[in-house]
Parts: structure tokens; C-alpha cells; sequence
């Protein structure tokens, strides 16, 4: 077994061995049942302490990569490792019978490296908000508490009658005429002045990232984003070949003065900023920050990709207009989603940029996608025409102010056990800091077998180096009375955590 240590490396000294003994299981190298060198052994071998060789081993035995065995030790473990198939008889080309051995395709060997995960990944995490069992405080999804269903479904029924005058499943590739139009409507609340030429319809967030980096993006360029930055947000500028450095956030988002001097080294392909409740921590870019980002955008001649899908969910103070409003060059990219606002389920997001990159975005569209959501645009034009959808935007904000009240007195009452957080003034997260010495990752597992699914701070941190002791929390979803019931769990998991570390 060969493992080397980088002590330059911001990743843990333990994670390091982890990654590297997966690597290895997966590629062969240490096939099931192998022996690993003993805690003492293993950390004589590296120079390191013994419980960082604890630590890394622990990490292993719970993603069931290894097990321990009395007087044997740690071993490979057999759930982790292809085994062989079996053995068939067939007729060779001479007649004579012979045995050939059934071979499997080494898909771990097949695939792309870059979508090889070699850690549990936040999908995998996300996956546990669709247990219905457990109280979900994780997941950023739309409260179904504001649409009436039965107005909807009467709604989509009049809009299938009147479709069949055309070919309703399909859509032109920039996205169904009628809602551009009203969206442009839509941007001029915001104080966006933009065409129905300059915006593209999509399905979501991530897919307008993914489509934008396909575009943008070489193998090599550099992408700076904040720190914590959403995983999807990430992994998309990664996939697509880039060298992702990240901006510490404060109180008040993206640090700009990190920002141009990191600009002025790495010479970066574009910027990406989450400037209105930022996920996960939820701060609010002010208004002098977001002149110096088009400052720096303006005078370094780079492009801006800003996300702004939680601008609308204001509890307290004004509504900050977005990036782009200021933008006067055409150099921002402008994201927005109707994924916190809209009915759960149906998935909708725009972009609006400069009409050269929307043709390209519309090609690049007519060559991966046959159409975009049909039902959905027809359902979100009619509701931006009559008004409907302006009606439900101000339940959603009374319907989240609330639940947010709930979240912020439930976590007051945890303050003695030493959590911390920021309430924001809008959006639907809470960043919360753990007591001292509390992992997240042993906590929110702990929380998940009790009954409540969070996510951990370290999934927002590209290169894992922080994040460790804090949760996003997330209070869109779940009713009042689920979400009381979930963060009471919460609060008995964390005295369970903190009474373990006692003994």
C-alpha cells in the first residue's frame, strides 16, 4: 500500500488517506480481504499520529470501505470490490470444448475520472430528503403549502384544451414566446432591462451552469467563486475543466477585496456569485459590494455569472436590485430560478446575457434538449399574465418569515449547548455553527438515524477545508408543526453528541 502525504495541501492529513486508500480499493490495488498496516504501524510509516491514522480508518469503516476483524485487523472490505464472474463452457473456434472465463467491463476504469466520486457526495446526502419517515431540513425546495391544487389542476386542464391548436410538446429552443415576454415584465420589477431575445429558458439553475460552462469554459481556466459555494455550483465548473479558486464570504458576501487581487494573479474566465441570500449562509451582498464587482468585472474585462434565485424572499429592510441592473457593458450573465417560488415539482430558470451568448446558448440547447418544459412555461406565463403568480410570491414570503421564526427560536433555546448562527434577513437557509469539537458529519448522521435529514458544512467547501462544524438548515419544505417536531430531534441529537464526547 503506497500512500504520500502532502503537508502543503489544505486537505486534512486524514481525508488525504482515506481518498487514497479508495482510490486504491477501487482500482484493484487492494483487492477484497487485503490486510491494512496496523493504526501504529500505518502512522510509524507516514510520520504522522496515531490518531490521525484512527481518525482516517474510522472514516473508512463507516462508508463500509474497510471492516475490522478480531486478531486480523483492518481488511478490505468485500462490499467494496467487483467480484469475478463465473465460469462458463463454450465451444472454441476447433470444435474442442473449452472453459472461458466470463470477463465484466471495469466500469470504475471506464468512466471519466472527474465523475468518479470518491467520498459520499452531497447527492448522495440529497437522496435522504426524499425518506418521507424523517423531517427534512435540508432540502432547498418550494413550500407546497401556498398553491391551491385544485386551481392548478383546473388551470392545466384549460391550458391542454387550448394546446391542441398546436404542437404542445414542443417549444421553440430560447423557450416559449409568451412567457419571455412576460418575463421581461418580470425583469422590470427587478430594475433589469432585457429583450425577449436576450433570455433563454431552462430547466433549472444547474443545468443553465452546466450549459454556460460548456460554452465558456476551457479545460485549464480559471473560476473563482465564493467559499462555501453550493456543490452543484462547484461541480459544474469543475466537470467542465476548470480550476475553481474560491472568495471567503463575510457578513456581507463575497469578500471584493480577496476578489480583484485574486483577479489580477489567476487571471480568471469568469466569476460566479450567489449575491442574494447566499446559499448556504444566507448573507446578502451589499450595494457598494455589487458596484465593485461590476468595477472589477468592467475594468479586467471578465464575465460575471450571478445567481439570484432567493432575491424576492425579503422578511426585513429593501430589496437590493441585482448585479445586473448595474450592469451597463454586458458583462454579467444573469441567473434566476423559480424553484423557491414556484409549485414543487415543476422546475423553471432563465438567463439573461448578451444576445451573442443567448444564440450560442440556444444552439447548444437545440443540440442536447428536444424541449424545454412545455406544461411548465405555459403554466408560469399564464400565471405571470393574470397575476397569479405575484398573489402566491407574497404567500411564499409570509409563509417562509414564519417558519424562519420557528427556526431562530428553536435555535436560541440551543445556545447554552453552544450553537451560533446569523439570522438572515430573507431567503429560506440558516448557517449554523456546532458547539466546539462537534463534526458535522458524525452529527447529521447521528440526526438521520433519530428522524431529521440535514446537510453538513463541509459538502459547500470545494476543497474540503472547512465546514466541519457547521449544518445548512433549510425551512422551505416542511410544515410548522414538521418543522418544530424536527428541530426538537435536532436538539436531541446534538445533547447525544455532546454527552458521547463527555465520557
Amino acid at each position: 500500500m503506497n500512500i504520500k502525504i502532502d503537508r502543503q495541501d489544505k486537505v486534512p492529513v486524514y481525508l488525504q488517506i482515506v481518498d487514497q486508500i479508495k482510490t486504491q480499493i477501487l482500482r484493484g490495488t487492494l483487492p477484497a480481504g487485503s490486510t491494512l498496516p496496523s493504526e501504529r504501524a500505518l502512522a510509524q510509516l507516514l510520520d504522522i499520529h496515531r490518531n490521525t491514522v484512527v481518525k482516517a480508518y474510522s472514516e473508512l469503516k463507516s462508508d463500509d470501505w474497510i471492516e475490522s476483524r478480531q486478531g486480523v485487523g483492518y481488511i478490505v472490505s468485500s462490499a467494496q470490490c467487483e467480484c469475478p464472474g463465473e465460469s462458463v463452457p463454450e465451444k472454441a473456434e476447433s470444435g474442442d470444448t473449452e472453459i472461458r472465463r466470463s470477463k465484466r467491463v471495469n466500469w470504475v476504469g471506464e468512466i471519466k475520472k472527474e465523475y468518479l466520486e470518491m467520498e459520499k457526495t452531497f447527492d448522495d446526502l440529497f437522496q435522504r430528503f426524499t425518506d418521507e419517515s424523517r423531517y427534512s431540513l435540508g432540502s432547498g425546495i418550494a413550500s407546497y403549502e401556498v398553491f391551491n391544487t385544485e386551481k392548478v389542476a383546473n388551470d392545466i386542464a384549460f391550458l391542454l384544451t387550448e394546446g391542441r391548436k398546436s404542437q404542445y410538446f414542443y417549444s421553440p429552443y430560447k423557450g416559449d414566446r409568451f412567457l419571455r415576454q412576460k418575463l421581461v415584465s418580470f425583469l422590470g420589477t427587478k430594475g433589469i432591462k432585457a429583450s425577449a431575445g436576450e433570455i433563454q429558458i431552462l430547466s433549472e439553475t444547474n443545468q443553465a451552469l452546466d450549459f454556460i460552462a460548456t460554452l465558456l469554459v476551457r479545460k485549464g481556466d480559471v473560476v473563482l467563486m465564493e467559499e462555501p459555494v453550493s456543490p452543484d455550483t462547484y461541480r459544474a465548473m469543475e466537470l467542465a475543466g476548470s480550476k475553481v479558486y474560491t472568495i471567503p464570504v463575510d457578513q456581507d458576501g463575497m469578500r471584493c477585496d480577496i476578489l480583484e487581487r485574486m483577479v489580477i494573479q489567476k487571471k480568471p474566465r469568469l466569476i460566479f456569485v450567489n449575491s442574494s441570500f447566499h446559499d448556504p449562509t444566507g448573507n446578502i451582498l451589499p450595494l457598494e459590494r455589487r458596484r465593485k464587482i461590476i468595477e472589477i468585472s468592467n475594468h479586467y474585462r471578465i464575465p460575471v455569472v450571478e445567481e439570484d434565485a432567493a432575491s424576492e424572499l425579503v422578511y426585513e429592510g429593501e430589496k437590493l436590485p441585482p448585479i445586473k441592473t448595474l450592469d451597463t457593458s454586458g458583462n454579467v450573465i444573469y441567473i434566476y430560478s423559480f424553484s423557491l417560488s414556484f409549485l414543487p415539482g415543476l422546475s423553471l430558470a432563465f438567463v439573461v446575457a448578451n444576445k451573442e451568448l443567448i444564440g450560442s446558448l440556444s444552439y447548444l440547447v437545440s443540440v442536447r434538449l428536444m424541449s424545454t418544459d412545455w406544461m411548465t412555461q405555459k403554466l408560469l406565463g399564464l400565471y405571470l399574465d393574470n397575476g397569479t403568480y405575484y398573489q402566491a410570491l407574497e404567500a411564499f414570503r409570509r409563509n417562509y418569515k414564519e417558519k424562519q421564526q420557528i427556526i431562530c427560536e428553536k435555535l436560541d433555546g440551543m445556545k447554552p449547548l453552544g450553537v451560533a448562527y446569523h439570522r438572515p434577513r430573507g431567503g429560506i437557509y440558516i448557517w449554523c455553527k456546532l458547539p466546539d469539537g462537534v463534526d458535522s458529519k458524525s452529527f447529521i448522521n447521528r440526526a438521520y438515524n433519530m428522524g431529521v435529514s440535514l446537510l453538513p458544512g463541509y459538502v459547500f467547501y470545494p476543497h474540503k477545508n472547512g465546514g466541519r462544524n457547521h449544518i445548512r438548515i433549510n425551512y422551505s419544505y416542511e410544515s410548522k408543526e414538521r418543522l418544530c417536531a424536527g428541530m426538537d430531534i435536532m436538539r436531541r441529537a446534538l445533547e447525544e453528541e455532546l454527552l458521547e464526547r463527555e465520557k
